[in-house]
């Protein structure tokens, strides 16, 4: 019998539109065997997850995803089996959550200013979360009538993508730091996603393959353990290529589909 295992989910916690529990029985209902929790710059979500996980029997791994820079470059680190009361880990996401703030404050200044009649009370937070990523605004602007579809409002040029918002940046952690974090919370650190990953040239070009391959080299360096090979987003052979890197570098790999719920 297969082992089905999905390591990257997101709850309303973050970005998704699911609580913990309904992410936990869609799992179980897809005959999973064990999930990971992943939200966004926060571990809100898991403990609720792990209750339901126990009750439906079907293994819980305590996640996170961590938004860093290396060389101006954006990734996206997950961690996974972290200890949830690691002070230090609890103080660095206080410190993420208050530059998320501080972001989005701008970002919805600089869309007031743009034109658009949009206030944080229209970004439907949920109180017991906190979190606002533009995924979260761009529903917002769907609700409101600017868009018909979150994609657009991160179209080029427009909304979310345009000179304007795009200048507003958030202070996030370097790779270096994501990895330390994580590996100091007890837990092992992935790479997400890395096909997905802009500022690398053009996707599916040898040049972008390199440079994956250069960047996947610094941050093994710095610690990293592995490499999610197998992501919606990544075809067929961007995945075996990953895969293949992994074996080069002695690293895991990992699937996962980075489900956020139905919009």
């Amino acid at each position: 019998m297969s082992f089905k295992t999905d390591m990257h989910l997101h709850t309303y916690y973050s970005d998704g539109t699911m609580s913990p529990t309904d992410i936990v029985k869609r799992a179980k209902g897809l005959d999973y065997d064990m999930i990971a929790i992943t939200d966004h710059d926060t571990i809100g979500g898991i403990s609720e997850a792990m209750i339901a996980g126990r009750a439906l029997d079907i293994k819980i791994i305590p996640g996170i995803e961590l938004s860093a820079d290396i060389d101006r470059i954006g990734v996206h680190i997950l961690g996974y089996q972290i200890d949830l009361n690691n002070a230090e880990l609890m103080e660095t996401l206080n410190t993420v959550l208050k530059r998320r703030e501080d972001r989005n404050e701008r970002l919805l200044k600089a869309l007031q200013e743009m034109g658009l009649n949009i206030k944080f009370e229209d970004l439907n937070v949920r109180a017991e979360c906190g979190y606002v990523g533009k995924p979260i605004i761009a529903r917002a602007l769907v609700n409101k009538g600017y868009t018909q579809t979150i994609a657009q409002a991160f179209e080029a040029g427009k909304f979310l993508e345009s000179p304007k918002a795009k200048a507003v940046k958030k202070q996030k952690l370097t790779a270096n730091q994501a990895i330390d974090l994580i590996l100091r919370a007890g837990g092992m650190s992935v790479l997400a996603h890395p096909m997905r990953i802009k500022g690398l040239g053009i996707r599916e070009s040898k040049a972008f393959y390199e440079n994956v391959e250069a960047l996947i080299v610094k941050l093994k360096k710095m610690g990293l353990s592995g490499l999610e090979c197998y992501h919606t987003d990544h075809t067929h052979e961007e995945a075996l290529w990953l895969v293949e890197m992994a074996g080069k570098y002695k690293m895991h790999v990992t699937e996962g589909s980075d489900y956020h719920g139905s919009e």
